[in-house]
């Protein structure tokens, strides 16, 4: 539900920049994280790429970025965590990232909950490095508005039940619960909250946000929120926010090639990394040219450098200091109404 939708974008992407054909080269890893390294090894030794554009999950990418400094090969993750990006060091340095951070993200469904008068939180999130990031994070912004966190529950991405976990966060009667999880894996917690007839609020992250969620979640997701990037909602956002034209076109372009309805933040993700080259490459190209390690060093130079590049998600400003590159403007809090994402305001 994550992986397609990227894949399908590769598709619409420019097969020129700067005058250079663009070779994509497509590898499934199958969210396996040894697999992702292995498929970064063979990209780079065999196939002699200038980037790599993946992977997908936080615990695939995480791995990857060894093999892409190691040899010096720029790298933009589609994987959340911030710990992809951050701290940024002598590995880090050759990887950005187009999602939102778990921080960025985490930071507003906080905010959210004081507002509302949540007191108490419930956390259940994947038993790995995205479900530990997310906890992190929830964990930082709940102390600094002071909700208790009294339930911390994690489960497989694979898994089929998690009713012992929920009955653990029923038990505790949070006034709301978040699940760190992504795509239709992050449907069961809910799912079984709803079964066990839990009535507090319920809150999802960005990784969930795409048609497959909604499908196979249906009533046992309706009403939950979700600070999504701009291109979930996009059509319903106010004309002021920068990313509101950029991801209806996209939208358009994607939904016309893939069918009504098909458009996905993850698909996003990938364009607003075809974005970001078509401003870095042709700086690259000044210096160097493809297929050497001057190029390679000369793209990850150009992609740090970048400002004010305006994709489906936000509005992206790189700097040495941070590879992500997003503010406030990336983000937007949705509800699941009448099986569609709905525009709440920011």
């Amino acid at each position: 539900s994550l992986g397609i939708p990227e894949k399908n974008t590769v598709a619409l992407l420019p097969q020129t920049i700067g005058g250079e054909k663009i070779n994509y080269i497509i590898l499934d890893d199958a969210s396996d994280t040894t697999t992702a390294v292995t498929n970064t090894r063979k990209l780079i030794q065999d196939s002699k790429v200038d980037l790599i554009l993946g992977t997908t999950t936080t615990p695939a990418s995480l791995a990857m970025i060894d093999v892409a400094a190691e040899s010096k090969t720029p790298m933009i993750s589609l994987a959340a965590s911030e710990a992809i990006i951050k701290p940024i060091d002598a590995k880090k340095t050759w990887v950005f990232k187009t999602p939102q951070t778990d921080a960025i993200m985490a930071a507003a469904i906080i905010d959210h909950m004081a507002k509302n008068g949540v007191k108490t939180l419930g956390y259940i999130g994947f038993n790995d490095a995205y479900g530990e990031g997310w906890y992190n994070e929830i964990k930082k912004n709940a102390d600094r508005k002071n909700i208790k966190i009294v339930a911390n529950e994690r489960y497989g991405r694979n898994d089929s039940s998690v009713t012992g976990q929920t009955l653990k966060l029923v038990a505790a009667k949070p006034d709301a619960v978040l699940i760190g999880a992504s795509g239709v894996p992050a449907v069961l917690p809910q799912k079984t909250l709803d079964d066990r007839g839990y009535k507090g609020k319920i809150y999802q992250t960005h990784g969930v946000a795409n048609a497959d969620f909604l499908r196979v979640g249906g009533k046992d997701v309706e009403d939950v929120m979700v600070y999504v990037g701009p291109i979930v909602v996009g059509g319903q956002l106010p004309d002021a926010l920068p990313s509101k034209k950029v991801s209806v076109a996209f939208t358009k372009l994607y939904e016309d090639k893939y069918g009504q309805g098909s458009i996905s933040a993850f698909a996003g993700h990938v364009w607003d990394a075809g974005l970001m080259l078509q401003k870095a490459i042709p700086v690259a190209l000044k210096a160097a040219r493809p297929g050497t390690p001057e190029f390679r060093e000369a793209l990850r130079d150009s992609l740090e450098g970048l400002k004010n590049v305006i994709g489906t998600h936000g509005v992206f400003a790189m700097s040495g200091s941070n590879h992500n590159g997003m503010d406030q403007r990336a983000r937007v809090l949705a509800v699941v109404q009448n099986g569609d994402w709905k525009y709440v305001g920011r």
